[in-house]
């Protein structure tokens, strides 16, 4: 009997409101979910035309959220906020137009070299004297000057085309001249891409939609102004109409006369590239467009001689793989004789990635030595060497 009036006194709560509560809280989780969109947006520095679309766009999905609807549009619009508000569109570094500490910089990193070399300090200087004289212009956000913008200037931005042989040093050294002038580097791999849409980005009416990889590489240095390295131009996709579509786009893309609006599908606004430096690689010219080559200053990069990689291996290659394995350079030295040795086992080689490898075998070998305790000091002479090159390669 006292059970009964026990549960009859217990609060009771009905189905109906149970599923009231659940509809309350979930209307304060998307009504926060868009709060936090609007602060986002709040925070960029976006142009104002991107902002009035993306403030369309919010709008819209602050009436479904009060009055408790849930969209399947909203995990697209709040992709598509996440990425225009990670686009850096105001954001510059400051070049470093010490003319020199670039020529520090290069020659602390690259041996020789001097055409490349050259050209990047010509770059520099001219950019010093523009500074001088106020002539740099940086970021334009309003739409109206944006498009009036005087474009076509090669000094401003030279569009630079690494060629040689792979090994040969291209992709380093436009990582040497991104340090000398103070540029975040940004490495955009072209090799295989047979879809333009990896370039332009792909439109968001499709469910798994993104930016392309130049806006991409943006988003990742966090500055309008990088260098970004388009590498391997050469090798996009063989077929003939994706070759021709992928051509076209990189025209854009490095054109000084239209990448001030350059216009991912994604983003679907245009976007200024004409602050970014790039460079492209390449191992040969045939399959690129004349059109293409014709906004390119190609700079050829020549084989090395046996005397340069001496050079190299000694002063560049050798301390960067005593320090990777870990040995001091006074528990290993070469005598003056043994270098061709070293930097020929196998007959001609136009890089140096060989050369390193090799000199990679060797110090682990005597690394190896070391730890099992047969010594504390080695001397690499023509009658030794072959005990410490890998089995792979003889000496010759």
């Amino acid at each position: 009997m006292d059970l009964q009036k026990t549960a009859q006194t217990m609060p009771t709560q009905s189905p109906v409101d149970a599923s009231s509560e659940f509809a309350r809280s979930l209307e304060d989780l998307l009504i926060e979910d868009v709060q936090e969109l609007q602060n986002k947006i709040s925070a960029s520095p976006m142009p104002v035309e991107l902002r009035k679309k993306v403030d369309k766009m919010m709008k819209r999905m602050v009436r479904m959220a009060k009055f408790g609807n849930y969209s399947s549009d909203y995990e697209q619009v709040a992709k598509y906020v996440d990425w225009v508000t990670a686009i850096p569109w105001t954001t510059l570094t400051k070049d470093s137009l010490d003319i020199d500490n670039a020529k520090r910089t290069l020659d602390a990193n690259h041996y020789g070299m001097m055409p490349i070399k050259n050209r990047i300090v010509e770059y520099l200087s001219v950019m010093k004297l523009q500074a001088e004289k106020g002539m740099l212009q940086g970021i334009i956000t309003d739409e109206s000057s944006q498009m009036e913008r005087l474009q076509g200037s090669s000094a401003h931005a030279p569009i630079l085309c690494f060629v040689g042989l792979q090994g040969i040093g291209k992709t380093s050294m436009a990582k040497s001249i991104a340090n000398a002038m103070g540029r975040k580097f940004v490495r955009v791999a072209l090799g295989a891409i047979g879809d333009v849409r990896n370039l332009r980005g792909e439109s968001r009416v499709n469910p798994d939609a993104e930016p392309g990889q130049i806006v991409k590489a943006l988003v990742r240095s966090q500055t309008m102004n990088p260098l970004i390295l388009l590498d391997e131009i050469d090798k996009v996709s063989g077929e003939g109409g994706l070759r021709s579509d992928i051509m076209a786009a990189l025209l854009e893309i490095l054109d000084p006369e239209q990448n001030a609006t350059f216009s991912d599908h994604y983003v679907d606004y245009p976007i200024n590239l004409s602050n970014v430096m790039f460079i492209t690689t390449a191992n040969n010219l045939g399959t690129l467009s004349t059109a293409l080559l014709d906004r390119l200053d190609v700079i050829r990069f020549v084989s090395y001689s046996d005397e340069e990689k001496e050079v190299i291996a000694r002063d560049y290659l050798l301390p960067k793989v005593l320090k990777a394995t870990g040995l001091e350079p006074n528990q290993i030295e070469f005598s003056s004789d043994v270098w061709p040795m070293i930097i020929r086992p196998l007959g001609y080689d136009a890089g140096i990635r060989q050369l390193e490898r090799n000199l990679t075998g060797l110090a682990r070998k005597i690394a190896r030595m070391i730890v099992e305790g047969r010594g504390t000091r080695f001397v690499i002479n023509p009658g030794n060497v072959k005990e410490f090159m890998t089995s792979d390669i003889t000496v010759v």
